[in-house]
């Protein structure tokens, strides 16, 4: 497998930040997925807590991101932390929100990662990208290929055309989620229809081996290029609000 960019790797799904939601679990959790990312090519991490009721609010987090990466400057772990929330599409305060100081957007804030739930429909799904879109921003949709939404024949480059941009949970790529995520999130990255893959990374165990697996199985899958785009150049594009490298397709 090729190293990434002189700027690294940069993930834009993961839950780094401990204590916060189902993600790490204490500091050393942090840390440990921290040196584990680092170890393969990762430089910056946009830690993504879930912005739900039952989860810490926007306060907590930035907070807790910033006691991290303190943390992390101290132990010589060289990982960047970025602002960031995964948000969900059903949560009717979604659309409030975006544009007020509610929002909790993803790095300069042209972008919203937002996940569909994994059992039930969205019917309304293209009318909410079309709704942030008319606010300034950009829907980025969480590992599509484990939502029964995106099951639906067509409904994945249907998002794409509406505006969103969709990201790749690389595990599924080796069915780290089960046989469905896996053909569909293969069949999605031949398409082109994704702009980044994320590692959706929640706990220390294993965290090399799997991660470093599933980037092999992308380059195999996709070439270098293409991880070049997905890991480092559009996720860095994404923070800072820029342009996207256009997807193309990989290779079955």
């Amino acid at each position: 497998m090729t190293m990434p960019t002189d700027l690294g790797y940069c993930d834009l799904h993961c839950h780094l930040l401990y204590g916060l939601d189902d993600g790490a679990k204490t500091l050393e959790d942090s840390l440990e997925m921290a040196r584990a990312l680092v170890d393969l090519g990762f430089t910056t991490v946009a830690p993504s807590p879930h912005n739900r009721a039952e989860y810490a609010d926007a306060a907590t987090a930035r907070a807790r991101m910033a006691e991290v990466q303190a943390a992390l400057d101290a132990a010589g772990v060289k990982l960047a932390l970025e602002l960031n929330a995964e948000n969900f599409f059903m949560d009717e305060a979604l659309l409030v929100n975006v544009g007020t100081e509610r929002a909790r957007l993803l790095g300069a804030g042209g972008y919203i990662l937002v996940e569909a739930p994994y059992t039930s429909p969205v019917p309304a799904l293209l009318e909410i990208i079309f709704r942030l879109a008319l606010k300034g921003i950009t829907a980025l949709i969480a590992h599509p290929e484990r939502c029964l939404e995106f099951e639906r024949k067509g409904r994945a480059a249907e998002a794409v055309r509406a505006g969103a941009r969709l990201q790749l949970d690389i595990g599924a790529l080796t069915g780290r989620y089960g046989p469905g995520p896996k053909k569909l999130s293969r069949q999605f990255l031949a398409d082109g229809l994704y702009s980044v893959g994320a590692t959706d990374l929640h706990s220390p165990h294993s965290a090399r081996e799997w991660v470093g697996k599933s980037l092999a199985e992308l380059q195999s899958r996709a070439g270098a290029a293409a991880v070049t785009a997905m890991m480092a150049t559009n996720p860095r594009q994404i923070l800072v609000g820029g342009p996207l490298e256009m997807p193309s397709e990989g290779r079955v």
